[in-house]
């Protein structure tokens, strides 16, 4: 519920954090896990040891590490042992103590990090400028799963390949997703290299080689906090409980190595070569004032008992809006920033995060800490809010203009060179805009791959 955390007149004495477009105003307050960047060194001399993974805060254009706040800065009752596993690098055993206490300590570090707080003079030894670390996995993610709840998405693929029936009639009833690679999980910033396979050819004769339309996909990830027992579901009522915080996610995809391989099972290469998320994790407390009802048209289907409860109802939806920025290489090598090519809210969403997680565990699977689950890519009612080429050029074939100082680019699908950059914010009036960070990726040639003779 909203408290003293959510007050948007809340002011900080870190000065970046008051300002009005950051994404990290103390009103956020979203974990990563860093490393301090090693110190420049002459040649021919001994670097020193990598620093091990800490956690921290992201405040501004600061992050508060929790480490050193945990020994330099006094704190109330109990909150030194709600740190210590942070402070150890240990989210996993963070994520154990469970919402309660994630939520206590949010309170506590927004008391300290407040304007005039008694322990700013200790926690501005604290602080580590985020130019100056290098972001880290999170955590160690044992599985992921992508859903595909985005109607406007499911509905504007389905028409490219099934014009008379565009929706397959499970989609209203059931959320559709599939078991993807955790092992190819990148962390923003990281290049995804462009992936080689089947591609379908003349007279189903397939050939092989590096993917031609190579594709972004603007998504949401939720990472599981408290998880469940093998053969134990989670009902509606506990749903988001088992939730720890979110993050952006683009799962790229190879959209002609695709429709070969997708049935009867699903994607496989086309997919697993690559997904990259965002680093900072935003808690559910932070987003709690930009929760909306969630409906559903009129004339579908409501949920069937077990993916339905008042809670969802009356807040199950989240007013997020979801960017996609691309950056070529000609537009870097000039100097220009980024263009924004599509604009989506994640409130369209067809199923809510707290019926992924019901509907996930329904059959009795386990979910566990760190285990993170996609959103599938989100896309609005609109052309122009498709969250994937696929859907922005009509399948490759109308091509969008980039327009530029020195003249006009045309993208169909992704070339070498081009950064992707995924970004989300919340606002409404009376709440203090709240954002992700950037999660970006620049596409890479292909991995050489020798092939031996027959």
């Amino acid at each position: 519920m909203l408290d003293a955390t959510h007050d948007p007149e809340l002011r900080s004495w870190v000065p970046s954090a008051n300002e009005a477009d950051t994404d990290f105003p103390i009103q956020n307050l979203p974990l990563g896990a860093f490393r301090r960047r090693p110190p420049a060194v002459p040649r021919g001399t001994e670097p020193p040891p990598e620093e091990a993974v800490r956690f921290g805060v992201a405040i501004g254009d600061q992050v508060l590490d929790l480490r050193l706040a945990l020994q330099q800065c006094p704190w109330g009752e109990g909150v030194a042992d709600l740190l210590e596993p942070l402070a150890a690098g240990d989210l996993d055993a963070f994520m154990a103590l469970g919402p309660n206490a994630r939520g206590a300590l949010r309170q506590a570090l927004s008391l300290a990090l407040a304007a005039d707080s008694d322990q700013g003079p200790f926690l501005e030894l604290c602080l580590v400028p985020q130019a100056r670390v290098l972001m880290q996995m999170p955590c160690r993610i044992g599985d992921f799963t992508d859903f595909y709840t985005s109607i406007h998405h499911a509905t504007t693929v389905g028409r490219m390949f099934r014009p008379d029936q565009p929706l397959l009639p499970n989609y209203k009833w059931v959320p559709i997703g599939y078991h993807g690679r955790s092992s190819s999980l990148l962390l923003s910033g990281e290049p995804v290299t462009r992936p080689s396979g089947q591609v379908r050819g003349e007279h189903d004769v397939p050939s092989f080689g590096p993917s031609r339309r190579l594709d972004y996909e603007l998504e949401l990830g939720a990472l599981v906090g408290s998880g469940n027992r093998l053969g134990e579901p989670v009902f509606m009522a506990e749903a988001e409980q088992a939730l720890f915080g979110l993050v952006l996610l683009n799962d790229w995809s190879a959209r002609d190595m695709q429709p070969w391989e997708y049935q009867p099972l699903g994607p496989f290469l086309s997919k697993s070569f690559g997904t990259t998320i965002s680093p900072w994790i935003v808690t559910p407390e932070a987003l709690e004032p930009f929760r909306v009802p969630f409906t559903r048209p009129s004339g579908d289907p409501q949920p069937l008992p077990h993916l339905d409860s008042p809670a969802n109802r009356e807040r199950g939806a989240i007013d997020l809006t979801l960017e996609v920025w691309l950056q070529t290489a000609a537009m870097r090598e000039r100097g220009e920033p980024a263009l924004r090519l599509s604009q989506a809210n994640y409130r369209d969403a067809y199923w809510t995060l707290a019926q992924l997680v019901a509907h996930h565990t329904s059959n009795g699977c386990n979910l566990r800490p760190g285990d993170l689950l996609g959103s599938g890519t989100q896309s609005g009612p609109l052309p122009g809010q498709g969250g994937s080429l696929l859907e922005l050029t009509q399948g490759g074939r109308q091509p969008i203009s980039l327009p530029a100082a020195a003249g006009t680019e045309t993208r169909s699908y992704l070339l070498d060179g081009d950064t992707v950059v995924l970004r989300a914010h919340a606002e409404r009036p009376g709440a203090r805009r709240i954002g992700f960070g950037d999660c970006a990726g620049t596409v890479q040639g292909q991995f050489p791959l020798t092939l031996r003779p027959r």
